[in-house]
């Protein structure tokens, strides 16, 4: 707030502009409106009452620790839940790997699956590529191989990068190689290798899969990426919109059923069962569309990677599955 010229020389002369002399009353109410509010002042019951607030302080401290201290217990307890089962799990899965060993014979794989009511008809799979290319092609190697054996017509393997997919012949002879160590050379099944927007890979030699029910099956392989899913849908949607602007498309046409027929003819069909050879159901990009009715199958605190006995264990669960189809 400024001070008028006037005020301010009557405050230093102790005068108004008539020079008559002001009163200390006079002084004071000229003054007060320039000075700041009056603090409160503590009462006698108020000072007592001091000492009650600082207790009433302390107390959510107190309230804080009891918290603490019961998250810390229950944190404790948790763990050594997590800790057990994971070591549970992983003494379980060392047995039935030992129990449940193929030992290269498919005499044994057909044991194993002969008690089953169903076996799936397509089975997909994801793998997760590790350190080295080798390995991946290892793991695709002997998953082909158990479900020649187990009597699986279709297997599709989905890895996320897609560099499966750019090594068709090298990966069709490595597959063939273990293929021989598994039924030998005059006995093992025909392969043939392909995927979406690519040729199919099968070697002359090797015999088309409608003439091949007899005695030795033909295991069709079909290797996915992340490229054969949402992109998948993507396309599709633009080409159905442009056709329909287009005229060469009415909107009424435009079903599920027509979006099934395409998306399986260009990616692949709904595969019966899908196996995750982690502790986690992570799909990584797989296709949503193909997963909509889709047995997903994953083994709890499993960290093995890619092994026979969760191959043989998702298969039991799948021929132990009632599937009601929305009933």
């Amino acid at each position: 707030m400024v001070v008028a010229p006037q005020q301010a020389r009557a405050f230093h002369t102790g005068s108004d502009q008539h020079g008559r002399q002001l009163s200390a009353q006079e002084r004071e109410r000229m003054l007060k409106p320039y000075l700041p509010a009056p603090s409160k002042t503590k009462t006698p019951q108020q000072s007592q009452q001091s000492p009650r607030a600082h207790k009433q302080r302390v107390r959510p401290a107190i309230r804080h620790m009891i918290h603490s201290l019961i998250f810390t217990i229950i944190h404790a307890f948790f763990s050594l839940y997590i800790r057990f089962r994971q070591a549970y799990h992983a003494v379980v899965d060392q047995v039935l790997a030992i129990l449940y060993y193929h030992h290269r014979t498919p005499e044994l794989v057909k044991r194993d699956v002969k008690g089953l009511t169903k076996v799936p008809k397509h089975l997909s799979v994801i793998l997760q590529k590790r350190d080295r290319l080798d390995t991946l092609i290892n793991d695709a190697c002997e998953i082909a191989a158990w479900s020649a054996c187990a009597g699986v017509p279709m297997l599709s393997i989905y890895e996320r990068t897609g560099v499966l997919k750019h090594s068709l012949p090298h990966l069709h002879r490595r597959i063939s190689r273990t293929m021989t160590a598994y039924f030998g050379a005059n006995n093992k099944p025909s392969i043939s290798l392909r995927a979406p927007h690519m040729p199919s890979y099968s070697p002359p030699t090797s015999p088309d899969a409608n003439s091949s029910l007899g005695e030795h099956p033909h295991l069709t392989i079909l290797l996915i990426d992340a490229s054969d899913g949402r992109q998948t849908l993507v396309d599709l949607t633009k080409t159905l919109a442009e056709m329909s602007q287009h005229g060469k498309l009415a909107p009424s046409d435009i079903s599920s059923e027509l979006i099934d027929a395409e998306i399986t003819e260009s990616v692949m069909g709904e595969p019966d069962l899908l196996i995750l050879f982690g502790d986690k159901i992570v799909l990584e990009g797989y296709p949503p569309w193909q997963v909509r009715l889709t047995e997903i199958y994953r083994v709890q605190d499993h960290a093995g990677g890619v092994g026979y006995h969760v191959f043989l264990r998702a298969l039991c669960k799948y021929g132990q599955a009632e599937f009601r189809v929305g009933r």
